[in-house]
């Protein structure tokens, strides 16, 4: 009997990203189901009724809910493909680190970047771009944060890059004038299909933000 895979998410949402190349990395088939936010489904509320949040996995009517968790998961499951994390215990550890530090640090930041304003506006500008340069730091010379493949890190941050246009349109600055490393990172990302057709166009997320920013009444 075939897996029954769905995914709830949104499709703006950096953390569903996340699950989309996942899956397609793997090769899993899967229901997708956009869901309305401000009228959230009951399958939605069934599924994560803690948080109440996308992105949820549905994997044969059993769910799991936070993104990293979930990409693990699919990691661990679907292990006929490439795997996401090293086998070796330390390198683990060592590649959840690093998407922990992009969940609280670059994300956070990022939202800050097209959010807010003025002096808060000037500081998350400074966090995020000091965010980025850690993180060519650990790139290094390697084509990809997992090495010569794809990894866990690289997963969970290339989302930030269908958001780099509206933080810089709303911010008035230029990632990669100040690290052209990052960026050449994320469009060697963008040549795997898995990753191109998982994220949204950079357009249509800053129409997006800019729809959301007019209901903050910040337009």
């Amino acid at each position: 009997m075939a897996d029954q895979v769905v995914l709830l998410d949104f499709w703006p949402s950096p953390f569903g990203m996340r699950l989309r190349i996942a899956l397609a990395e793997k090769g899993v088939q899967y229901e997708y189901k956009d869901e309305d936010l401000r009228n959230k489904s009951p399958l939605l509320l069934q599924s994560n009724p803690v948080h109440k949040k996308i992105p949820v996995l549905i994997h044969n009517g059993k769910a799991v809910s936070e993104s990293l968790i979930a990409v693990q998961y699919i990691d661990e499951v679907w292990k006929d493909k490439a795997p996401l994390l090293p086998s070796d215990p330390h390198l683990r550890a060592h590649a959840r680190f690093w998407a922990d530090y992009v969940d609280k640090k670059v994300y956070e930041s990022g939202k800050r970047t097209w959010i807010t304003k003025g002096e808060e506006q000037e500081a998350a500008k400074r966090e995020f771009l000091e965010c980025i340069r850690l993180l060519e730091e650990e790139l290094g010379d390697k084509p990809y944060f997992g090495g010569e493949n794809l990894g866990f890190v690289d997963v969970a941050l290339i989302p930030t890059y269908s958001w780099i246009y509206a933080r810089e349109k709303f911010g008035n600055f230029s990632v990669e004038a100040r690290h052209p490393k990052f960026i050449a990172w994320a469009k060697r990302c963008m040549q795997k299909e898995s990753v191109s057709k998982s994220l949204p166009d950079q357009n249509r997320v800053y129409e997006f933000a800019l729809r959301f920013r007019s209901k903050l009444g910040m337009e």
